[in-house]
């Protein structure tokens, strides 16, 4: 018991039924108002900001006999919006003037348009246009909604004050990276450019703003300049790096990130051995990622899952399996991306009854509602295998409106396995799903070409120009003693262009030697069979695969990362090329990895 007039002896306040007896308590003895009572109870209200609990901290605030500011700031940063807003009247009645903490913690919160303007005139009215956290806070308001335009303004003029003296570093790096997210890395590189000064964080948001817009070299330009000035990383430049390296299948620079972060001494943290895990997967070196992986003293779900991932499109089903039995074990729980990475695993390498029984297993062990992508995974296995009546009987059982990716599931399996019928009902319910993807046209127009319905095939194809929908361009990249190249289907412009084009054609003269026939099934023009094998010669890969001939030696790797899914024609050729040319070829393409070698492919011709 306290004694008679003092506080109550403080306790740990854990939810709302203790905190009114404590105030209950505080008020018999008349202490509700001393500062240090008032702030703790705010405090906790501030932590727990649920619709029942803010009236009870405005009347707390209301009735306070000495308001001022750092008794509402810590409130409103974790109010939504419109509580915000009307806290902040009740601030300004009682009257209690903001203070520099006041708009840093409001704006971040005043998510709608018209407050962030309300409260800018007002911010300027209180002369506060010159504090630097405040036109901060500005800025990033202006950029949550998607208005760059404001955001530039106030950044130009400092806030109506002297803009050399009021913006900072964080003023600059809250630009750089609000366009990135608003997708005008253009701008913000412009922005970045001009900055007076740099911290790591600035740096981070150029790096991370070119991955998220695809961009990859260009992010590894600003990674290679952040080292050249001596800047120190730390694990998200060294993530955003390593997913740059993935994105651009630049293996290694890869390796160059992943030697840099072993010897700067940063902390391989579960999201950055993730991403180093995923790089090498998806670089085609997956033993690499394996090492990296059994290297992690604790190993997440995020790690667990992009192991099995990787070893799933590598075709390594077996590895993938074993791995999930492994997590398994070790007492990690299962979620929805397992689930798909096994089911993934299983429909790679045609193991049909496997994946019936982990779909089964995993949903009812760990309680998995199936997703979308489930249902897609479940078409995709019975698909490949040519159980199309299965395929479809999983859409038509579904409870959820199959999307683009179930459907397209099943189109592609019936082009592949060559049911005209299904898959022409199919592919137009697909392009109607995806009006602007040019591949959905395409396959439809090879799948009824390959019936000779050529009548049809004009008819895909009329549907496109009116939609003004081009087919996309076939790209292959293949890196070269560090060096990224690209190669494009029916162009080349490289400085050795003449060789490449030489090297292609003596590549499919010897392998025509083995054995090698043209297969024109996907060449979509009625035209002379003489004509139709010409496109097949400048096919990116092949065009990628003559560089790397000319670059390597025999028993080297090649790594080739294309755009689109290898065809049937550029998988032969490839398998005997590896043979005729002593070479291990790793391609990634939309869907897989092919690892070819000796003449043959890691997927046993079944993709």
């Amino acid at each position: 018991m306290s004694a008679p007039g003092l506080a109550p002896t403080p306790i740990p306040l854990t939810t709302i039924a203790e905190l009114r007896q404590h105030h209950s308590q505080l008020v018999r003895l008349g202490l509700a108002s001393h500062p240090s009572h008032a702030r703790r109870l705010l405090a906790f209200l501030a932590r727990d900001p649920s619709a029942a609990h803010f009236p009870y901290a405005a009347r707390l605030l209301a009735h306070h006999p000495d308001p001022h500011p750092a008794l509402f700031n810590p409130l409103f940063a974790s109010l939504p919006p419109r509580d915000a807003a009307w806290l902040f009247a009740l601030m300004l009645s009682l009257p209690v003037l903001p203070d520099h903490f006041t708009f840093p913690r409001i704006l971040p919160a005043a998510a709608p348009l018209p407050l962030v303007a309300q409260l800018h005139a007002l911010l300027l009215k209180l002369g506060f246009h010159s504090h630097a956290q405040s036109l901060n806070a500005l800025l990033a308001a202006y950029l949550a909604n998607a208005r760059p335009d404001l955001a530039s303004s106030v950044f130009r003029s400092g806030g109506c004050g002297s803009a050399q003296t009021v913006l900072d570093v964080v003023s600059w790096t809250t630009m750089v990276g609000g366009l990135c997210k608003l997708g005008m890395v253009e701008d913000a590189r412009e922005v970045f450019d001009g900055m007076p000064e740099r911290n790591l964080i600035s740096w981070n948001a150029m790096i991370s703003g070119y991955v998220k817009a695809g961009r990859f070299l260009d992010a590894l330009e600003v990674f290679d300049e952040m080292r050249a000035r001596g800047v120190e990383g730390n694990g998200f430049v060294a993530a955003s790096a390593v997913v740059a390296c993935t994105g651009a299948g630049a293996l290694a620079r890869g390796r160059e990130v992943h030697r840099w972060v072993e010897r700067s001494g940063i902390e391989m943290d579960e999201k950055l051995a993730t991403a180093v895990v995923d790089m090498y997967c998806k670089c085609g070196c997956v033993d690499e990622a394996w090492h990296v992986f059994e290297a992690l003293p604790v190993k997440g779900l995020t790690s667990w899952n992009c192991m099995i991932g990787g070893f799933a499109v590598h075709g390594r089903c077996e590895h993938a399996i074993k791995l999930f039995s492994r997590m398994e074990r070790e007492g990690v729980v299962a979620d929805d991306v397992t689930l798909v990475n096994v089911l993934t695993a299983c429909a790679h390498a045609g193991m049909v009854s496997e994946g019936r029984h982990y779909y089964d297993y995993i949903v009812q062990r760990y309680g998995i509602k199936p997703k979308m992508e489930h249902y897609g995974c479940m078409v995709d296995l019975y698909g490949r295998a040519g159980l199309l009546d299965e395929a479809k009987k999983v859409i038509d059982d579904m409870p959820l409106e199959p999307d683009v990716g179930v459907l397209g599931a099943l189109f592609g399996a019936c082009k592949i396995h060559g049911d005209i019928d299904l898959g022409e009902a199919t592919g137009w319910r697909v392009i109607e799903l995806d009006p602007q993807n040019s591949g959905r046209y395409v396959l439809l127009a090879n799948l009824l070409a390959s019936a000779g319905r050529w009548e049809d095939v004009a008819r895909v194809r009329r549907l496109m120009d009116e939609r003004n929908v081009s087919k996309e361009a076939g790209r292959s990249v293949i890196e070269v003693d560090g060096e990224v190249c690209e190669f494009r289907c029916g162009s080349l412009c490289h400085p050795r262009a003449e060789e490449v084009y030489a090297m292609a054609k003596d590549m499919m003269r010897r392998i025509g030697v083995e054995g090698y026939v043209p297969d024109t099934r996907d060449v979509l023009h009625d035209i002379a069979e003489e004509e139709r094998e010409t496109p097949l010669l400048y096919h990116s890969e092949k065009l990628a695969i003559a560089f790397g001939l000319l670059c390597t030696r025999p028993g080297d790797t090649m790594r080739i990362t294309k755009n689109l899914r290898v065809c049937r024609d550029c998988h032969e050729a490839t398998k005997l090329v590896s043979r005729v040319f002593e070479r291990e070829i790793v391609v990634r393409d939309r869907n897989r990895f092919h690892h070819f070698k000796d003449g043959r492919c890691s997927c046993k011709d079944y993709w």
